[in-house]
């Protein structure tokens, strides 16, 4: 692929550099400080929660599984709704991308600082936000992610080997050593029984850390154009760290509640460790004498949120450069350098980073607006499967999501139900968030000559606006945060058949040849990497 300098992003990655990419993106802050959140909305019924998120987001791996494998370009996540919808849904769609995958980094930072505290008090305040000390160690820590980016994939991807080797032992000897000291099975039913929030605790604990944790495994699509061989390696990457993140972190749960002390328990589920307490497995592994386990974790304090943070300062700059690389924002943002580095959109991923690690709400608050918006963004996914199938029908399809008809509506659905139970007091910030870009949009387009401004394509995207609008509504009238006027179970119902509603009327407003124009714009300059030949589709 190709930039106006003539720079080149380097296909350099093989399947386990993207295995390990995604896997890595996986395995971060959540397995530290996911299980405690997860129990105290749920108790032990929180390990249903993992199944449950576990089975949504393998679902959405499998539509992000075919995109990757057919359309191997940069900031995947950004550019199908490009292909499908035109520059007003491609850059909604990009901007709902970008700010999640920008603001993980210095959230992954925090968390490890908050990890860190309990050994060595200081860095956090007792609100969950960094103190001075803790600022000035989390913007190095940003500087150094910035610095291993600015050196080229390459390092990148040597970089991330390493730490997540590290990132699957450390939680595979947690588990191991925790559970062979102690286990309580009492402890399942204990604190109210197994599920003492009912059915309705077991939802609300989805966005406070379970789907935050699982979600990363489509950072291999954003990655699809520095790919050796993207066709075979994507689809295999997503599925496999999809697969292992969902069964660590299943069993990380049953880790947590089993090993925990009885009595800390009588009083129910809210602190099940302390108040003010952000390090649950090093906290259970000193209260079991395992002293060099809780060394262990406290490094891994550094290591998991580290490694996650490193990736997603170069896939959100993957990310802005796509938007840039489609107009939607300034064209510097697509500048290359001679390593094929996106250097000034990494750099305005560090920039950004550091306003974020201001103090702003703790990791628990952050990671619901992170996971809302990250599964509004995974929701335009189904939506360009569907449409792309129709208009480019010959392409090969190294993965095909089966029965794809009814799995494409039903992923769509899921991904509503996330920013549902996500609730209304973080839903509201997440619109007025897409309404800041559609400003940001507005205004650079404003600026550039009439020329330059390609049509909006409304009646592609008309459909955008009933979408978020509608969730918008039920989330406020809603059981999670809202008004309590939708009862329980009718909320549901209600949100999946809307999402077949919505489904059926943005596919059917999608114009076909739109999309057909631009996958053969993307052709003729190579960003797919590969040729047309007798109307099958070969690799380069």
């Amino acid at each position: 692929m190709t930039d106006a300098g003539g720079t080149r992003l380097h296909r350099q990655l093989g399947l386990a550099a993207l295995t390990f990419i995604s896997l890595g993106s996986v395995i971060g802050s959540g397995w530290l400080l996911g299980a405690l959140t997860a129990a105290q909305a749920a108790g032990p019924a929180s390990v249903v929660s993992w199944a449950i998120a576990g089975a949504l987001v393998a679902l959405l791996a499998l539509v992000y599984a075919e995109l990757g494998a057919a359309y191997p370009v940069a900031g995947g996540t950004a550019r199908y709704p490009r292909l499908v919808l035109g520059p007003l849904g491609g850059f909604v769609a990009g901007w709902v991308a970008w700010i999640p995958a920008v603001a993980l980094a210095p959230l992954e930072v925090e968390a490890a600082l908050s990890y860190l505290d309990h050994g060595f008090p200081g860095l956090v305040d007792n609100d969950g936000t960094l103190t001075r000390g803790g600022l000035v160690l989390a913007a190095a820590a940003m500087v150094v992610f910035t610095v291993v980016n600015l050196l080229g994939v390459r390092w990148l991807a040597r970089t991330n080997t390493v730490t997540v080797v590290w990132k699957v032992l450390v939680p595979i000897i947690t588990i191991v050593a925790l559970t062979a000291v102690a286990f309580h099975p009492a402890n399942f039913t204990a604190g109210g029984g197994f599920a003492p929030a009912g059915a309705k605790g077991v939802f609300a604990a989805l966005p406070a850390g379970v789907v935050f944790s699982l979600q990363g495994f489509e950072q291999a699509v954003q990655m699809g154009a520095e790919a050796k061989r993207p066709r075979r390696d994507i689809p295999r990457a997503i599925i496999v760290a999809t697969l292992a993140g969902t069964v660590l972190y299943f069993l990380l749960q049953v880790a947590f509640i089993a090993t925990l002390d009885p009595a800390r328990l009588v009083g129910g589920w809210a602190q099940p460790l302390g108040a003010g307490d952000y390090g649950p497995y090093a906290t259970l592994a000193t209260d079991l004498g395992l002293g060099w386990l809780a060394t262990l974790l406290y490094l891994d304090a550094v290591v998991s949120p580290g490694g996650t943070a490193l990736i997603y300062v170069g896939t959100s700059a993957r990310l802005s450069y796509s938007l840039a690389r489609t107009r939607g924002l300034p064209a510097a943002l697509a500048r290359l350098d001679r390593r094929g580095v996106p250097i000034v959109s990494v750099l305005l991923a560090a920039a950004v980073g550091m306003v974020v690690l201001l103090p702003f709400p703790s990791w628990q608050n952050l990671v619901r607006l992170i996971s809302s918006a990250t599964f509004v963004m995974y929701g335009f996914a189904p939506v360009c499967l569907a449409v792309l199938r129709r208009a480019d029908p010959d392409r090969l399809r190294p993965y095909r999501l089966p029965a794809a008809r009814i799995l494409a509506p039903v992923a769509f659905a899921a991904a509503n139900m996330i920013v549902y139970w996500s609730g209304w007091r973080t839903n509201q910030k997440l619109f007025l968030t897409i309404a800041v870009g559609l400003a940001v949009f507005g205004g650079y387009r404003a600026t550039r000559p009439a020329t330059e401004r390609p049509d909006l394509e409304w009646r592609a995207a008309w459909w955008l606006a009933p979408w978020l609008g509608g969730l918008a509504v039920i989330s406020w009238l809603g059981q999670f945060g809202g008004r309590g006027v939708i009862p329980f179970w009718v909320d549901l119902v209600i949100v999946a058949a809307f999402s077949g509603v919505v489904f059926a009327a943005a596919v059917h407003a999608v114009l076909p040849t739109g999309t057909q124009r631009r996958l053969g714009e993307i052709e003729e300059i190579g960003e797919i990497g590969a040729v047309q030949v007798s109307g099958l589709t070969r690799e380069k």
